[in-house]
């Protein structure tokens, strides 16, 4: 397989880290998308959306969409649970994550850390109200984990790797992660599993 992603990226460290826990061998190929290097002619060839990450397949074929990528690697591995409403369970929480979670926590962290905005740019009116929805995404996620220790059922899954990604880089957006308890022992306890690799391991 090769990985075509942006080092600093949550959405491709979520592949990575299911990589490494599943130990699947990969050939990594960072790409810099603030220099437009997956909007050139031989990167859209590949992923037309012009987008990160995105898997090449034994078969050669391309595989985008970090959480469809996430299930790609995860069916018929501990990753993924066997009965139905436990996987139901674990698409829920990823449809949370896209849709409530990495708007706001992954869009603060790049405008703040990555992108760097000021004042003077337009995004920086919408700075507040990202975060306040980043922090009722925290409230849910806190409520839910509080007398548990991954997402679904007893078992890590995928669904804890699609939450973490951005979850655990989160003060790189400001936000302060001290009034979740919760989540912060089930980061501990992420960062603690075997075959765990760093967002910055990557080179």
């Amino acid at each position: 397989m090769r990985l075509y992603d942006y080092p600093p990226s949550g959405n491709g460290y979520k592949v990575r880290l299911a990589l490494s826990t599943l130990g699947i061998p990969y050939e990594y190929v960072p790409l810099d998308i603030l220099a437009g290097q997956t909007r050139t002619p031989e990167f859209l060839a590949k992923n037309p959306n012009g987008r990160i990450p995105l898997l090449q397949l034994p078969d050669r074929s391309y595989l985008a969409e970090s959480n469809a990528i996430l299930f790609y690697l995860a069916e018929g591995t501990e990753l993924w649970p066997t009965n139905k409403i436990d996987q139901s369970r674990v698409l829920q929480w990823m449809f949370f994550e896209q849709y409530s979670h990495e708007p706001n926590i992954a869009t603060v962290r790049f405008w703040v850390s990555i992108k760097k905005i000021s004042p003077n740019d337009p995004e920086y009116t919408l700075l507040e109200s990202k975060k306040q929805q980043g922090y009722a995404a925290l409230s849910v996620m806190e409520n839910h984990l509080r007398e548990r220790q991954y997402f679904v059922g007893s078992e890590f899954s995928i669904a804890d790797i699609a939450l973490y990604a951005y979850t655990h880089v989160a003060s790189e957006g400001g936000f302060d992660l001290d009034p979740y308890p919760s989540v912060k022992g089930w980061l501990n306890r992420v960062a603690n599993r075997p075959k765990h690799v760093s967002i910055t391991d990557w080179d």
